[in-house]
């Protein structure tokens, strides 16, 4: 139970409203740091809007959001960094930062946070290989000097780009596509698709990699594949893992926390085995009636 032991992300009485809407209401949870946890609800649940909050696209209305990139995040170290007025700061326990204060470019370049998107957002016309040194484009730039030494290809940037190359080349191997480095992107079948724009995401070294629906639109054979991936990269690449998933074989079987929203707010966290037989989110999948949800969780408790 990382999420408990070693969090990574301290999700803190979170609220989004849009005008009179409340999408995610006073919501709390933790992220373990080696953990894979999912995020699941009916549809219209505020899953996406919880992840448009991690990621800065969005800045919630009320509400705490703690990131410890490099070490545990003691409560003392977090509620002084809250008093600043700081974006981000160093404490003794290591990098935190309070990412509803940041922007969202800064989340993913400073605080290591990456994302994937429902819709998949390659650059359809450009080659597979060059997709992923896209992704390392802030690298490259401060190594070109801001576009002098590029243009040149001296000093440091010839060193650079050649890293991007294999670090491309390593996880274009890892998802079993080095063979079509040099095919457009937009030629590759779905699946492969959704397998290049998480190594895209990776080869921004993600402490935190949020996954939003990586499994839609996959057959089988390809959510197999994706499966695969996915636990790689938490057992050997050590990155954490935040995926919102409608498809509950998915989550059920590499998941180590599950956390359920309904009409956002949370009404289950914990384990895939006790998510899997609370009578509450059996009745928020299934649409129970309100007086059968009451009997099951009152038979639950008996």
């Amino acid at each position: 139970m990382r999420w408990q032991s070693d969090p990574l992300l301290h999700v803190e009485h979170l609220t989004m409203r849009f005008g009179g809407i409340l999408a995610v209401n006073d919501l709390s949870f933790t992220a373990g740091r080696g953990d894979i946890t999912a995020l699941i609800g009916p549809n219209g649940a505020g899953k996406t809007t919880v992840f448009n909050c991690i990621t800065g696209f969005y800045k919630p209305t009320e509400g705490r959001i703690a990131f410890a990139r490099d070490g545990r995040a003691a409560d003392a170290d977090v509620a002084a960094l809250t008093q600043t007025s700081k974006r981000h700061g160093r404490s003794a326990s290591g990098d935190i930062y309070l990412l509803e204060r940041m922007p969202d470019f800064e989340i993913s370049a400073q605080a290591k946070v990456a994302r994937t998107f429902q819709n998949i957002r390659l650059f359809q016309g450009m080659t597979v290989l060059e997709n992923l040194i896209v992704a390392q484009h802030n690298p490259l730039m401060q190594a070109s000097g801001w576009t002098l030494l590029g243009l040149l290809g001296v000093g440091p940037y010839r060193a650079r780009e050649r890293d991007a190359i294999e670090k491309a080349k390593f996880w274009l191997n890892k998802i079993n596509l080095l063979e079509r480095a040099d095919d457009a992107a937009g030629d590759l079948p779905y699946g492969d698709q959704r397998r290049l724009e998480i190594a895209r995401a990776m080869c921004m070294d993600p402490v935190l990699l949020c996954l939003d629906e990586p499994a839609a639109g996959l057959n089988p054979r390809e959510t197999a594949d994706l499966n695969t991936l996915l636990c790689m990269l938490r057992d050997e690449q050590n990155t954490s893992l935040l995926l919102i998933e409608h498809d509950m074989n998915v989550v059920m079987q590499i998941s180590d926390h599950v956390v359920v929203l309904d009409y956002g707010t949370k009404i289950a966290d914990g384990a895939p085995a006790a998510i899997r037989s609370d009578p509450k989110v059996i009745a928020a999948y299934l649409g129970v009636a309100d007086e059968e949800e009451a009997q099951a969780v009152a038979g639950d408790r008996t």
